[in-house]
């Protein structure tokens, strides 16, 4: 069973910045995918930043300019890079991991709270 931990959330004021890194059991060239999600409370969990195994990335329009997805293959671990933050990106950050048509991973996320 893969496992996915995430790490480096926590409480910033608008316009600061968090660097959230996400960590997996085993080679990071297995995934098709990696991506972050969030879920701010009493919302549906929305798409954030996806990379591809041959590093090709997009963005949702809402963090576009301003977050900045990467991975480390040799330390298994995908990077997100949130600057410029606003109260509305305060939310629950999870990591996400596919083989597309077979299986799906999640970590247990990571709180990020922007104040205003």
């Amino acid at each position: 069973q893969v496992q996915l931990v995430e790490s480096g959330g926590g409480l910033v004021q608008t316009g600061g910045s968090l660097r959230l890194s996400c960590v997996a059991s085993r080679s990071i060239f297995s995934f098709d995918t990696m991506g972050w999600y969030r879920q701010a409370p009493g919302k549906q969990r929305e798409w954030v930043a996806i990379i591809t195994s041959g590093a090709r990335i997009a963005y949702a329009d809402s963090v576009k300019g301003r977050f900045t997805i990467s991975r480390d293959n040799a330390k298994n671990t995908v990077y997100l890079s949130n600057n410029s933050l606003k109260p509305e990106d305060t939310g629950v950050y999870y990591c996400n991991a596919e083989q597309i048509g077979r299986d799906v991973y999640w970590g247990q996320g990571t709180q990020v709270t922007v104040s205003s």
